[in-house]
């Protein structure tokens, strides 16, 4: 790729990418109806083309600084372009099935992180609740102590109540998904604590379990709906982190041009976990509190588990390729 990334070529697409940095700032300053027919098309045309440059900068790593700059640009435009789009069911669909592996995939690096300290901090919880069991009190409150003592699940309640606790389940998953997420904008301090909070309290509750014998139970209960809950935490936490650090490393940029394009390219990132939390929630009320066979609840999360790891994760073509 060195031939192809020679200054040549990049002097001669740099002016492509001021031009289109130019149409983006008068579209932030004027709003997009400012601008001419022509400077529309103009703006259309150099999105597809800078796209193009991009595919290119991303295949040589010395062009790392080239193809983030590039990058920005694209998120501000298609932020520009497509956000002033009706939205639809067929356009949420088309959102979920070609946009957001792709989004994910780009991001995958504060996946990981959001990942790696969600179980880092849930192996700690296992640790010091295994060799200081009167740890556990301090995350799990008397009643739920209460109940393990007795070996009775604590979610057997749940059945009784099923819509109700169903829709409060649901507000539950989706409130701790976007503090996580929102916890960004304290440069990702609050994300930080909020996936150590998390991380922490499964490995207590875990260990808490299986300290009374009640392991079985616990993630058979958590199989089904945690297949697809958990991930959507560590995705939150990946969109926190991404924001903090848009606030922590502006780079080359004015902080509130990487401010912007980071927060939006978050909430991207989090908003695909919302159809997820649903479905999440439906099983928490309805199907893992039943008596359904412990088999059968492992069979449902290990094939939701898969089937979200390809989609998320399958080969997928940028537009620009």
């Amino acid at each position: 790729m060195a031939h192809i990334l020679s200054n040549l070529w990049l002097s001669r697409r740099r002016p492509y990418w001021e031009r289109l940095e130019v149409l983006l700032g008068h579209a932030d300053s004027t709003g997009l109806k400012q601008l001419s027919r022509a400077e529309l098309q103009e703006l259309a045309l150099l999105y597809r083309q800078v796209a193009a440059d991009l595919s290119v900068l991303r295949q040589d790593a010395t062009s790392r600084n080239y193809a983030a700059h590039v990058n920005q640009l694209l998120a501000r435009a298609h932020h520009i372009i497509y956000s002033r789009r009706k939205t639809s069911a067929l356009s949420l669909v088309r959102f979920l099935r070609d946009e957001y592996p792709v989004i994910i995939q780009r991001n995958a690096g504060y996946v990981t992180a959001s990942l790696a300290i969600s179980v880092f901090c849930g192996l700690l919880g296992m640790i010091l609740t295994n060799t200081r069991p009167e740890f556990m009190r301090h995350f799990v409150g008397p009643e739920m102590i209460a109940t393990m003592e007795r070996h009775e699940m604590w979610t057997h309640s749940i059945v009784s109540v099923a819509p109700q606790a169903t829709s409060a389940i649901m507000t539950n998953n989706l409130t701790v998904s976007f503090m996580t997420f929102a916890g960004g904008i304290t440069f990702g301090f609050l994300t930080l604590f909020s996936l150590f909070n998390n991380g922490m309290m499964l490995g207590v509750i875990g260990a808490a379990c299986a300290h009374y014998g009640m392991s079985l139970a616990l993630w058979s209960f958590v199989a089904a709906h945690g297949s697809l809950e958990l991930p959507s935490i560590i995705i939150a936490g990946a969109a926190g982190l991404r924001l903090g650090q848009a606030m922590v490393f502006p780079g080359g940029y004015r902080w509130k041009d990487s401010v912007a394009t980071g927060g939006i390219e978050a909430t991207r990132l989090v908003s695909g976990t919302i159809p997820l939390l649903v479905i999440a929630g439906c099983l928490e009320g309805f199907f893992s509190p039943s008596a359904a066979p412990v088999w059968l609840k492992f069979t449902v999360g290990g094939l939701l588990f898969t089937l979200l790891n390809l989609w998320l994760f399958r080969p997928v073509k940028t537009p620009a390729e």
